[in-house]
């Protein structure tokens, strides 16, 4: 009986398609809900990378810019949910920014003028992992401002967006909110994996002693720079593989392209995952 309840090596050798793969599980009477839900989220993504790509044609065909700031807690998936927008779109009209700590030239300058030179060209679209707003939480949790940095770029913040807005630039503005648990399962789990333990620093330790600082400039962070013409978008984001999906559904919903009335899959994303910074009444970071 055991051995019925098994796919042997012949059997699976003699699947030529993912269907018939299916119905030899089915037909062995084996539990597939985990592999269901991996193959339902990989068409799900591929359905949607599927839209990003006639989303990057449509905004290089018009001269588009567009800018997505990708923002949250150590671990929270900014990383993996920017691979998962970038990897099959044109290098040559989409652009990755991940900036290092400033030199100490680019520290006299004036605080955003290392990211202007970052912003999109007509027709491109510009993903920051991280952003201007290191200096509305990072940068004062830490130390690494200084009291009259922070409040200077808090008032000015505003009237670069909103510099940027009217001038044609359209930023998306992501916060992946991640609980604290959920934060330090993960801390494990990159130190367990060799090929993940280069992510973890003393820095993201020091993210969980300082959970209740980080929320505090937040929140003011939130507050003060949610606006009309550049809100925040909230993302839960305990579940991966949802908060990728969800995201990328927001991205598409913000644009009428090219064929988006021929997608496979809905493009209006899930309300309880995604929503606009006064209507996450519950925040579980």
């Amino acid at each position: 009986m055991a051995e019925e309840n098994k796919i042997t090596g012949d059997e699976f050798l003699s699947c030529s398609s993912q269907e018939d793969l299916l119905a030899l599980i089915k037909e062995k009477k084996l539990n597939i809900d985990s592999v269901m839900a991996e193959l339902k989220y990989q068409e799900e993504l591929r359905n949607l990378q599927i839209e990003l790509v006639k989303l990057q044609q449509w905004i290089a065909k018009n001269k588009k810019r567009v800018v997505v700031i990708f923002e949250g807690r150590d671990a929270a998936g900014k990383g993996g949910n920017i691979r998962r927008f970038s990897e099959h779109l044109n290098p040559r009209a989409m652009n990755l920014v991940a900036l290092s700590k400033p030199s100490k030239i680019e520290q006299g300058q004036w605080y955003f003028r290392r990211y202007i030179k970052e912003l999109s060209n007509p027709g491109e679209i510009v993903f920051f992992d991280r952003s201007w707003y290191n200096r509305a939480v990072v940068e004062p949790v830490m130390g690494f401002c200084t009291d009259e940095e922070y409040k200077r770029f808090m008032l000015q913040v505003p009237e670069f967006e909103h510099m940027l807005y009217e001038d044609g630039v359209k930023i998306i503005k992501f916060w992946f909110s991640i609980s604290k648990e959920e934060q330090q399962r993960r801390f494990e789990s990159r130190l367990k994996t060799p090929l993940k333990r280069w992510k973890f620093s003393p820095v993201d330790q020091k993210g969980q002693e300082l959970w209740d600082k980080y929320t505090t400039y937040k929140l003011q962070m939130f507050s003060k720079t949610h606006t009309a013409y550049s809100p925040w978008i909230i993302v839960k984001a305990n579940q991966k593989k949802i908060a990728r999906l969800e995201s990328m559904r927001y991205v598409l919903s913000q644009f009428d392209y090219d064929g988006k009335d021929d997608a496979n899959t809905t493009l209006v994303p899930d309300p309880n995952i995604v929503m606009r910074y006064y209507r996450s009444a519950e925040q579980i970071d």
